[in-house]
């Protein structure tokens, strides 16, 4: 018997948590990727609630197994830090791809997913561009205020000003409603 989409939604998710469950990072009382994906998942619920399978799916796996790869085998500075993202997000691609075969979706949903997840279309494509909001927004709501501090003012305003320049013009003026942020952060987003 063919599932229902509902179900191939639902079974795709449960198998991103579950792939999640194993984060050895669990200092927030919850393994970390499995957390990070929930929030992505009720940022993007508030922010696109027409959002397609293939985006919701994109949005709950974006930092599937963020763990295998780390940053301490690949060189220092910029370039290597590019380079394990780059890393990550076909590995991220790779394994939500298997995911979405398993529960039955196909090829065309599967590449439209793998794209949001890379990040191909970025500022092009409205699914792209919507996951890239949801992230700045997860990272803003939940990850901004404890990761602020381990930085230094010129580190931190280089981060924020990355961060708006990726964002759509409705999500910057969404930030700018939802966020109390100092002046000179708040700034960033008004571009």
């Amino acid at each position: 018997m063919e599932q229902t989409p509902v179900s191939r939604l639902e079974n795709a998710l449960a198998a991103i948590d579950a792939a999640n469950a194993h984060d050895p990072d669990t200092s927030q009382g919850h393994p970390a990727a499995q957390l990070y994906g929930q929030r992505m998942s009720a940022e993007l619920d508030r922010l696109f609630p027409a959002a397609s399978e293939a985006l919701k799916i994109a949005a709950r796996g974006q930092h599937i197994e963020r763990w295998v790869l780390k940053r301490k085998d690949f060189p220092e500075g910029r370039d290597g830090y590019l380079s394990w993202r780059t890393a990550l997000a076909k590995h991220h691609a790779t394994r939500v791809g298997e995911i979405m075969a398993d529960a039955g979706y196909d090829s065309q949903d599967i590449e439209n997913a793998q794209k949001m997840i890379r990040k191909q279309g970025i500022k092009r494509d409205p699914e792209v561009q919507a996951l890239e909001d949801v992230i700045c927004f997860t990272f803003l709501k939940w990850y901004f205020a404890p990761f602020a501090p381990t930085q230094t003012p010129d580190k931190l305003e280089t981060i924020v000003t990355r961060t708006a320049k990726k964002m759509s013009a409705e999500g910057r003026a969404r930030v700018l409603k939802e966020f109390d942020l100092p002046e000179d952060l708040a700034a960033k987003f008004a571009i």
